[in-house]
């Protein structure tokens, strides 16, 4: 890992900005296929009838070894005067992100995972864009223009288009009819409802606080507050193997090649690009994860999610019109982008 870090903490200016954001989209577009891989190769390797990587190991010991990447990457940041700095609403608003994107979603999302396919989680995933975009709009004020309220528009209906169809299909397919059908797809959309949140909190409270502290606080939080929801729910035995040598092999790979090499390369490549640049680097993040689907897991998509998918991406189109139109200073938008994708794509941290 200490190799690892050190590579992602020198990156070499000489690889223009861009490279390293379509990098860091690829990274985190894989996530959802990788874990879904992670969880099958388990299956095939029970420890006394048990996975020992299960969807709960996964993302809780996925993000101690992102914890443990992440403080070495961001160790400078990390003193002990930084934090007194931050107000008690600092912290409250901290722990409100911990929450909500660093164990609710998270959780939703890998239930939904076991629930349905990698490419509805994707597709589905994206009404996070326009609920953010909705709630930036009635609580902060902010001012769209025509642009990127069509593409939140024509996004939103290209989701529910997706959702719509694929419940017909497997209520026809399935005999239990819609007692089964939709639940993965319900868990992804509250799951994308609690990262528009977060991201709504990110904006209004945790502007001046540094990327790299908000981070790893984030993590930190995210992962105790999991761990002890998860014991509640499921009871003391639920991580018996979380102490399992083949799950750690893993994870020590995973946690620190999605999470903090794709972090890094993501922040890298802001530094020298514009809002523009980053925003359409992350609209490309539905295409790659379905490529990826297609790729490690052989999940062929459905006319549904290529009706809905096509619809998406027209909106997403129509967005980064909007966003191109738009003069607000590249500065005012670093953070926004910044904390944005590392809440929103994948396991992430989560």
């Amino acid at each position: 890992m200490n190799k690892i870090v050190a590579f992602v903490s020198h990156l070499p200016n000489k690889i223009p900005a861009k490279v390293y954001l379509w990098l860091a989209v690829i990274i985190f577009a894989t996530a959802n296929s990788v874990t879904r891989k992670l969880t099958e190769i388990g299956s095939q390797n029970f420890i006394d009838g048990r996975n020992p990587i299960s969807f709960c190991n996964v993302l809780f010991v996925g993000n101690i070894c992102a914890l443990l990447a992440l403080i070495l990457i961001y160790r400078q940041q990390l003193s002990v005067r930084s934090f007194r700095q931050f107000s008690l609403k600092d912290w409250g608003g901290m722990a409100a992100v911990a929450l909500l994107s660093g164990a609710l979603a998270p959780g939703v999302l890998f239930e939904a995972l076991s629930r349905t396919t990698v490419n509805n989680v994707v597709l589905v995933g994206r009404i996070e864009l326009p609920v953010t975009l909705a709630l930036s709009i009635w609580l902060l004020g902010e001012r769209v223009n025509r642009w990127e309220f069509a593409g939140a528009a024509v996004a939103f209906v290209g989701v529910a288009g997706t959702v719509v169809l694929q419940g017909l299909r497997e209520n026809i397919m399935t005999p239990a009819g819609l007692s089964t059908a939709g639940w993965g797809e319900m868990l992804t959309a509250v799951g994308a409802l609690a990262l528009a949140i977060s991201n709504v909190i990110s904006k209004t409270r945790l502007d001046r606080i540094p990327i790299g502290i908000f981070t790893v606080v984030r993590t930190a939080l995210g992962s105790v507050i999991f761990f002890f929801a998860a014991l509640y729910l499921y009871g003391s035995n639920h991580f018996m193997d979380v102490f399992s040598p083949f799950l750690w092999k893993w994870m020590l790979v995973y946690g620190t090649i999605i999470v903090a090499v794709g972090q890094s390369f993501w922040l890298a490549g802001l530094k020298n690009s514009s809002g523009a640049d980053a925003s359409l680097a992350g609209a490309f993040n539905p295409i790659a994860a379905v490529l990826a689907a297609y790729l490690i897991l052989g999940e062929v998509p459905t006319f549904a999610q290529y009706l809905g998918g096509g619809m998406i991406l027209c909106g997403i189109g129509l967005s980064q019109i909007g966003i191109w139109r738009k003069s607000s200073a590249f500065a005012a938008t670093q953070v926004r982008y910044s904390q944005s994708m590392d809440s929103k794509v994948g396991f992430k941290g989560l």
